[in-house]
């Protein structure tokens, strides 16, 4: 198995710039004037251009003004301070300061088209330092 992100766009010179900006991902291939598919995290990420108000899923409409869905990207980053300067100097959207949890640090934020992206930075164990031991 292999897992492919796809987000959905309105500008997709735009959404490549962003991409690329924000987090360093790289173009590897292109579909013609409605896709490319960037590399340089674990998952393959490909913007996909839709306009506005075409059919989605669900027989909903398009829309990228910031939205809530339950799906997000989570960014994982060694310096959550420069990569916020990084993200937001590209385009993104905060929409919270950086707070420090007992498992790490994360910001919340959005890309320019609506999507929720948090950017996390692990500390000491990361997520171990909340999840109980599963041994026995």
């Amino acid at each position: 198995m292999d897992l492919l992100v796809n987000i959905d766009v309105p500008d997709l010179a735009r959404a490549v710039a962003f991409y690329v900006d924000a987090f360093g991902l790289k173009v590897t291939r292109r579909f013609g004037d409605g896709g490319a598919e960037l590399s340089g995290w674990p998952a393959k990420i490909y913007l996909l251009e839709n306009p506005e108000g075409s059919v989605g899923a669900g027989q909903d409409l398009r829309r990228y003004a910031r939205h809530w869905t339950p799906v997000h990207l989570d960014v994982v980053v060694a310096d959550i301070e420069a990569a916020f300067v990084q993200a937001i100097a590209a385009g993104a959207r905060a929409e919270s300061e950086i707070r420090t949890e007992a498992w790490g640090k994360i910001v919340v934020m959005a890309d320019p088209f609506g999507h929720g992206i948090c950017l996390i930075e692990f500390l000491n164990r990361g997520y171990d330092e909340i999840a109980p031991s599963l041994s026995s």
